[in-house]
């Protein structure tokens, strides 16, 4: 079974990002192994064959946050979830603000998802008069005149931006200023930020371009197959 040892912390090593973004891939499947299939143990190779990915990867990606495998028996499913709870800091709460409180502001406001990952969003911010005080999913959207002060006040440091792309820059630097020191970018805008401000940009024209190529590219496949079929 895995061996337990205390992780590594993600601020004291320099993880590749590809590996950091395959972590909760991992984590969610694991999950859904364990509440499904009651397994308490699995294997990389059947890791691999469920997610489409090579076992070589996936224990090399292990490794980065401490854990190892037994031969024969694999991965304890328990204490492999315990480890990347620990690493991605599932287990300590981070609270967050949303500024930007339109149709994606809301619903991010309202995804009960994020609390399973250690983020709790406290409140929203919008800059529309007719927002102020109103409730979603049981949390307030506030005026925008009210933002550094609940930052400071709150030692919020994580900011999730859902305005319009021509606010981007403007909204993101007034939540920098305010004392935000990570910023989650659901704009199209590319965010410029000062040394020590760390952005995730969540472009979904990007996911949306990439998941339009993969799709020509199946359906150019599926079309020359056919061609090849009916030629027989």
């Amino acid at each position: 079974m895995t061996e337990y040892k205390k992780p590594p912390n993600a601020s004291e090593i320099v993880i590749p990002e590809p590996t950091l973004r395959r972590i909760p891939l991992y984590y969610q499947y694991l999950k859904r192994k364990q509440d499904d299939e009651r397994l308490d143990a699995i294997s990389s190779t059947t890791m691999a064959t469920d997610l489409s990915l090579n076992p070589i990867q996936i224990r090399k990606d292990l490794e980065w946050i401490g854990a190892t495998g037994k031969p024969r028996t694999g991965y304890d499913i328990e204490i492999l979830l315990a480890h990347m709870e620990d690493f991605l800091g599932y287990n300590n709460a981070h609270d967050a603000f949303i500024v930007g409180a339109g149709h994606l502001g809301q619903a991010l406001l309202g995804y009960e998802g994020f609390e399973d990952y250690g983020l709790h969003i406290v409140a929203a911010f919008d800059s529309d008069p007719a927002k102020a005080d109103m409730l979603v999913a049981g949390k307030k959207v506030l005026p925008m005149e009210k933002l550094e002060d609940m930052v400071k006040r709150l030692h919020i440091l994580i900011g999730i931006l859902a305005v319009p792309s021509y606010e981007a820059q403007a909204v993101c630097d007034r939540m920098v200023a305010a004392g935000i020191k990570a910023v989650w970018n659901f704009t199209p805008f590319h965010l410029t930020v000062p040394d020590g401000v760390i952005v995730q940009h969540e472009n979904m024209a990007t996911s949306l371009a990439v998941l339009a190529n993969k799709l020509e590219v199946a359906l150019r496949k599926a079309r020359e197959q056919g061609n090849q079929h009916d030629q027989k």
